[in-house]
Parts: structure tokens; sequence; C-alpha cells
């Protein structure tokens, strides 16, 4: 049975580090969660940019949209210098 060494480390046993794919250097999460440590391989970078595509997919179907005329005015200004921008580089 694994222990806690005086540094707070534990050692992970040969099945799950093999069954999880945890190799040295692999990068975990650790968390509580109903009074238990959970220790997690962390998402690799394509996992990570999935789920944000993913949110930003699920957001801008649920963004309503208001004419210009509608927003604060730091909005406005904030949005016609993100429409020149775009507008200079697509002439460019």
């Amino acid at each position: 049975m694994p222990t806690v060494d005086s540094k707070g480390r534990i050692v992970l046993p040969e099945t799950v580090r093999e069954r999880l794919e945890i190799t040295p250097g692999t990068e975990v999460t650790v968390h509580e969660e109903d009074g238990r440590v959970v220790v997690e391989p962390a998402e690799g970078p394509d996992a990570v940019i999935k789920h944000m595509e993913r949110l930003v997919t699920e957001t801008s179907a649920k963004r309503e949209t208001r004419p210009l005329s509608d927003a604060a005015p730091v909005a406005r200004k904030h949005r016609e210098a993100v429409r020149r921008g775009a507008e200079d580089a697509s002439n460019e």
C-alpha cells in the first residue's frame, strides 16, 4: 500500500501508472473530491484546445448580438478599432 513520505510524495502503483499512461515527466492534477484525493493526468495541449473551441462555439451560439449603437461608448470604440484593424490586415 502506498504511503505518504515526509515531503508529501506518494508513489503511484505501477499498474495504475500503466493504465493511465503516466510516465516520468507526465503532469498531473491533484484535487480533493468528496473527501478523497484525486490524481489525474493533466490534459495535453490538444485536449485543452478542443475544450476551448467547444466553449467558444457554445458561447457564440448563446450570445445575443446588439447593434453597435446600443453598445457602451468604450465598447463602440473597441469594436470600431477591431474592425479597422481587420480591414487594414485584409488590405495588406
